[in-house]
């Protein structure tokens, strides 16, 4: 533990509690009477974290299925984007796959979720090695003049008229 001094006297102002603290000159003892304030210890750390443990690198596997349904469910399901199917109704499925990784049961059976290693492949690659776009050539007969950059972002453009008709 620590103790620091700091000046007491119920008659004075604020100043004068303010002033010995901040001044590089200590306080006399004739000008007041010395309050003894003690201040605790920094606690102590806290624990370690608890080790981590491995994700789950399942795939999550839904099923694209057709349902024949009466004009009623068929109404519900359209407004609702959902419906509830009678107990015992069969369920033609169209296609298994991992909602995660977009990829077909079949393909992916017994390997790691891709979506859940690395979603490169959801956007079409690893963008740095990915082929440019190819712009294509302007139509024959057409002749391209150039002029400065158009600003179609922020108040410039909307002084410039932009996005308001002149």
């Amino acid at each position: 533990m620590t103790t620091a001094t700091a000046p007491f006297s119920p008659a004075s102002g604020r100043a004068f509690w303010q002033e010995p603290l901040f001044s590089s000159k200590p306080a006399l003892a004739s000008q007041a009477p010395v309050m003894k304030v003690e201040t605790k210890a920094a606690p102590p750390a806290p624990p370690a974290a608890p080790a981590v443990p491995p994700q789950d690198l399942s795939h999550t596997w839904v099923v694209a299925a057709e349902i024949q349904v009466e004009q009623r469910i068929a109404s519900i399901a359209d407004f609702r984007g959902s419906f509830k199917a009678t107990a015992g109704q069969r369920v033609d499925a169209l296609e298994v796959y991992c909602k995660g990784c977009r990829r077909p049961y079949d393909e992916v059976k017994g390997e790691d979720c891709a979506e859940k290693v690395d979603n490169r492949h959801l956007i079409g690659g690893d963008q740095s090695t990915r082929k440019k776009r190819k712009i294509p050539p302007p139509p024959t007969g057409t002749k391209i003049i150039p002029r400065e950059k158009v600003q179609r972002r922020g108040i410039s453009a909307y002084m410039a008229g932009v996005t308001r008709p002149r």
